[in-house]
């Protein structure tokens, strides 16, 4: 089952949303438009970008795709 988790900034304001529940433990991260940010893999531990680049390493963390 998908799971839908609106990310709000510190002011209450919708920033984006993250979407986890995968079979394979993956997540995606949209902005508040539904235009895509990234997605996190806890298979190969890792994060990349809209663009397919990596951000992050290690670490499966699609909140460091969001613009704070």
């Amino acid at each position: 089952m998908l799971n839908l988790e609106y990310v709000r900034d510190g002011k209450n304001q919708i920033v984006g949303s993250k979407t986890t529940g995968f079979a394979i433990g993956d997540s995606a991260a949209r902005d508040r438009d539904g235009r895509i940010l990234g997605h996190s893999s806890e298979r190969f531990s890792n994060t990349r970008d809209s663009d397919g680049r990596l951000t992050s390493t290690n670490q499966a963390d699609v909140d460091s795709l969001f613009d704070w």
